[in-house]
């Protein structure tokens, strides 16, 4: 298997130049992982990330699901089952609220301003496909346990746990993302929570560094110009760990500000994040919709449009004015 991952990696890197510089944007990075690291992985015993679906590519970066090549059942979103999307493994919403530029006007004004966002949400180290209606559900959640929740999306592993905010993601990649966890936060500079460290720590610990998680690490590195250093063994999370930060553009005024574990009513409304109610299935602005302060938060979902509400099945409260 290593030999074959070798080969096929010889043959990318002979059909196209290499990269001087990583990707600039997260829109460029989703054809150059497409391109680079992901081109032979949509047959693979791999698959994507939370159900290990195979898929075939569509267009510049996209993919559509083969969902009997894993069991694929859609919960509610169809359209969304039955394609390809790339998944921040840390979320943008996490990367974003620890920048002020988030504060200052949300995902699009970062992108805008802040070259240590735009350097966050085009890391290819934290991109991966993933299948469509996973992702949405997953939505800004952290990774967790959710032992209380049956299978959700057929025979995939992956279940969400709406209730706690959490995403426990399938055995297979557990290890890979808590590595690349590791490596946004140490990275840039973000602040993790205790309990998020000890699962994740758990995690790194349980289910080792595969050959594939090695191989894409390679691969990743021959764009980025460094490589993952919690998959060579290089650095340990400890908890407690002292971030290096070595992805901060030095002298660049939007420093890191402390973390927020999720999203809350009061900081949504100074955000302009759109509030779901998952039980209604029903969205509220910040302004102009009376409801917006009345969700109770186990039933919340954020989002930053209201075209990315209505396309994970919501639609605008009646009442809003």
């Amino acid at each position: 298997m290593k030999k074959l991952l070798s080969a096929v990696a010889l043959l990318l890197s002979a059909a196209t130049p290499a990269l001087a510089n990583p990707p600039a944007t997260f829109a460029e990075a989703k054809v150059v992982a497409k391109q680079k690291i992901y081109l032979d992985q949509a047959s693979s015993a791999m698959g994507e990330l939370y159900c290990g679906c195979k898929w075939t590519w569509v267009g510049k970066s996209g993919g559509r699901i083969d969902p009997a090549s894993c069991g694929l059942q859609a919960r509610k979103q169809q359209t969304r089952a039955d394609r390809t999307e790339w998944e921040h493994i840390v979320p943008a919403w996490t990367l974003g609220h620890q920048r002020q530029c988030w504060k200052n006007g949300g995902r699009e004004h970062c992108a805008d301003d802040d070259p240590v966002f735009r350097a966050m949400e085009a890391d290819l180290f934290n991109l991966y496909p993933a299948v469509g209606e996973v992702n949405g559900d997953r939505s800004n959640f952290n990774y967790g346990m959710a032992s209380g929740v049956g299978q959700q999306y057929g025979q995939c592993k992956t279940r969400v746990d709406f209730n706690q905010r959490a995403a426990e993601p399938r055995d297979e990649v557990k290890g890979l993302v808590a590595r690349t966890t590791f490596y946004m936060f140490d990275r840039y500079g973000l602040n993790m929570s205790r309990q998020q460290q000890q699962l994740l720590m758990a995690w790194d610990k349980q289910y080792p560094v595969t050959t594939w998680e090695r191989e894409r690490d390679r691969r990743i590195a021959g764009i980025m110009g460094h490589a993952n250093p919690f998959v060579s063994g290089e650095r340990r999370w400890t908890v407690g760990y002292k971030t290096v930060g070595d992805g901060v553009v030095s002298g660049v005024a939007d420093k890191p500000i402390k973390a927020t574990p999720q999203p809350t009513l009061a900081k949504a409304s100074m955000t302009g994040t759109i509030i779901g109610n998952q039980n209604s299935h029903v969205y509220h602005l910040p302004s102009g919709c009376p409801g917006y302060n009345q969700v109770s938060a186990k039933n919340q979902v954020s989002f930053e449009s209201e075209s990315q509400a209505r396309a994970a099945g919501y639609r605008k409260a009646g009442n809003c004015r």
